[in-house]
């Protein structure tokens, strides 16, 4: 099986048209869209085409693409970007045949366009005097290209603009057979100023950090050329400064059916040390603390995989895309981590996420837990913090905020929102009543839309869909005993509550 791999970011315009071209192959293949945080409705396209999307772990097409190679679960690996809609129908080939037939063991791409300015002034030059084996590609910056997964697991990935011309640099120092496949006709947007001096100051930087051997006179002069302008730094952030009103859902215990920390321990057959965790450490740090390490040595793919087998609450996704359709922006607050937390963000459509983190380092897990500031005050970890810091941040007070989560596990959270909405509780009746404006104890969300007003003037019926679990998934990654929990997991959200006479909405 080949995978393909199609890093993004905010390419919502493009992504659909450049995933129907890729199925065209007739070749066995799977598609992987690595979203790398974007802002706007890249994920929901992508997500249209039935393809498999995953979240980078953090800003960056190296960390994307691999991040991608991890997930990916074919032998031949394919990288294409998502903003090209010339590709021809037969890109697939082009790319993994000379490799399928032992011809070559790395793909570089080259296109019927006249070579950017950045290639042509910065590139160029420098391979010719540094790597003069590399000096004829046509595009040594071009980010379609081909290998198996060994090969490109053995080199590095630059996270900026020089990861194109970085692989190529590794593999050839590797000794690979390369080989250059043309595409036809490559047509994409113009870069600005700002954008061209960044990726020449990048790229050049990842050639003179891989030129090796060289006199250092050489690069001395080479380094004080001047190819480059002031870099204008790189900042895309989520805004929410013109937030009014705001629906935050606990993770755990309102989008997910179960507990995502508990699934990941089963998953990786640490379940016994995490009960026993959970039951002695009483400190919310050093709990955490102790259980991220039970994770130590797992990479991004498997903590995502993780979180795809755990069945969300049915309906959720129709449930948010009609709450900001209200003028609503919603979003998740969990303990565990943020790297987690945004892939689900963006696969339901939600704005925000407030989260811990888990260290990666090259995508893979160090163990370490660090609890997140806004969590944080006077020393003490609580999550009823994060409302004094929106407050202080975004100037929402917490009277315009609507919290669902658990009326166990979210009590000051519930108290103090503006409305705070109990979802399937595991309190008493007497016990909810005090602390919950709300409560919902049948397992959808929809009642939500009756509790928050509709400030719009069409409402429109929303159609919920079912759960599905995809075994397959779940086995791929050795978590089989995560299936029968799965389907236990939604009777158990809807049976909990019998035998308890509570307040339904």
């Amino acid at each position: 099986m080949i995978s393909i791999v199609i890093p993004v970011l905010n390419e919502g315009a493009t992504i659909r048209q450049v995933i129907k071209t890729i199925k065209k192959t007739s070749r066995k293949i799977e598609i992987i869209v690595v979203d790398d945080n974007s802002t706007d409705n890249t994920v929901a396209e992508a997500m249209k085409e039935d393809v498999r999307v995953i979240t980078s772990s953090q800003r960056g097409k190296g960390i994307s693409m691999r991040e991608g190679m991890m997930a990916a679960k074919g032998d031949i690996i394919a990288y294409v970007d998502g903003d090209i809609l010339t590709y021809p129908d037969n890109i697939v080939d082009l790319l993994t045949i000379p490799i399928e037939k032992d011809e070559a063991d790395f793909v570089k791409s080259y296109f019927e366009r006249q070579a950017g300015r950045v290639t042509q002034l910065v590139a160029k030059p420098l391979l010719s005097i540094l790597f003069p084996e590399l000096a004829h590609f046509q595009q040594p910056l071009s980010g379609m290209i081909a290998a198996r997964k060994s090969l490109l697991s053995s080199v590095h990935f630059e996270n900026d603009y020089g990861v194109d011309i970085g692989l190529l640099i590794d593999v050839h120092l590797q000794g690979a057979r390369i080989t250059e496949a043309n595409i036809g006709k490559v047509e994409n947007a113009m870069q600005t100023w700002e954008q061209l001096s960044k990726m020449s100051r990048e790229v050049s930087r990842t050639i003179l950090r891989k030129a090796e051997n060289i006199p250092s006179e050489n690069l001395e002069t080479l380094g004080n050329i001047n190819v480059i302008r002031e870099q204008m730094e790189y900042s895309i952030l989520e805004s929410i400064e013109k937030m009014e009103k705001m629906v935050i859902f606990n993770m755990d215990h309102a989008v997910f059916t179960q507990d995502y920390l508990h699934w990941a321990a089963i998953a990786f057959d640490e379940e016994a040390t995490y009960l026993r965790i959970q039951a002695s450490v009483t400190d919310p740090v050093d709990r955490m603390k102790q259980i991220t390490t039970l994770f130590e040595h797992r990479n991004l793919a498997e903590l995502l995989e993780v979180a795809d087998a755990i069945p969300v609450v049915p309906g959720i996704a129709a449930v948010v895309k009609e709450l900001k359709r209200r003028g609503y922006v919603c979003g998740m607050v969990t303990d565990s981590y943020g790297c987690v937390a945004r892939h689900i963000k963006n696969k339901l459509g939600m704005d925000f996420v407030f989260a811990n983190k888990i260290q990666l380092v090259n995508s893979i897990s160090t163990g370490v837990f660090t609890a997140a500031d806004y969590f944080i005050k006077d020393e003490v970890y609580d999550k009823l913090n994060l409302f004094s810091y929106i407050t202080a941040e975004y100037g929402i007070h917490a009277q315009n905020i609507v919290y669902v989560g658990d009326g166990k596990q979210d009590e000051q959270l519930l108290i103090n929102a503006g409305i705070g909405v109990a979802f399937c509780p595991q309190y008493q009746r007497s016990a909810v009543e005090k602390i919950a404006d709300k409560i919902i104890t049948g397992l959808s969300l929809q009642p939500l839309l009756e509790i928050v007003p509709d400030v719009s003037v069409e409402k429109k019926k929303l159609r919920l869909p079912p759960v599905k679990i995809d075994k397959r998934q779940a086995r791929r990654i050795g978590i089989g005993s995560l299936m029968g929990l799965g389907a236990a997991g939604l009777i158990y959200l809807a049976m909990r509550n019998r035998g308890a006479d509570r307040k339904c909405v």
